[in-house]
């Protein structure tokens, strides 16, 4: 059998929770921007094409792409700040939920408002529309790390659920 060491030894070198917590984080990513691609709460606009004007564009794809890249990054930190207490289902669940509203008031309150121009901290439907969103992402990020630690436990002996 070929293990990642014998592949690539840089590969060896990434800590497990961030390679689980990548591949979580963008079934939450997933998960999110089907949310965002649906829900128009501004002048019939997707807000998936607001997450493209952090770029200067309007095009959806540019969206996707902001958008996942974010969430892959996003899954990473989850993955190697939660990894230890996120195996199990319930821990894994709460924790991304708060995990997805840490990132509602950091993203959507205060970093993408504040790149754009727009007020910062402000409770409107693109922001509501989001705290949704947003926890749909922890959610789908928490229970999908929680799914590929239970896996990856049951082939190694490990239980995790």
């Amino acid at each position: 059998m070929t293990t990642a060491a014998q592949i690539s030894p840089k590969i060896a070198a990434i800590p497990v929770h961030a390679l689980w917590g990548a591949a979580a984080g963008l079934v939450g990513g997933i998960g999110f921007g089907i949310w965002m691609s649906v829900s128009r709460p501004i002048m019939d606009t997707a807000m998936i094409t607001m997450v493209a004007g952090l770029l200067g564009s309007t095009n959806a794809f540019v969206g996707w792409l902001v958008h996942l890249a974010i969430s892959l990054t996003a899954g990473i930190v989850f993955g190697v700040v939660f990894g230890h207490l996120a195996q199990r289902f319930p821990p894994a669940a709460l924790l991304g939920l708060f995990y997805g509203a840490v990132w509602w008031t950091l993203g959507a309150l205060w970093i993408m408002p504040a790149n754009m121009g727009m007020p910062v901290f402000e409770w409107n439907d693109v922001t509501a529309s989001s705290f949704g969103g947003h926890l749909v992402f922890g959610l789908l990020t928490g229970i999908t790390f929680a799914g590929i630690a239970h896996t990856a436990g049951g082939r190694t002996g490990r239980t995790t659920a």
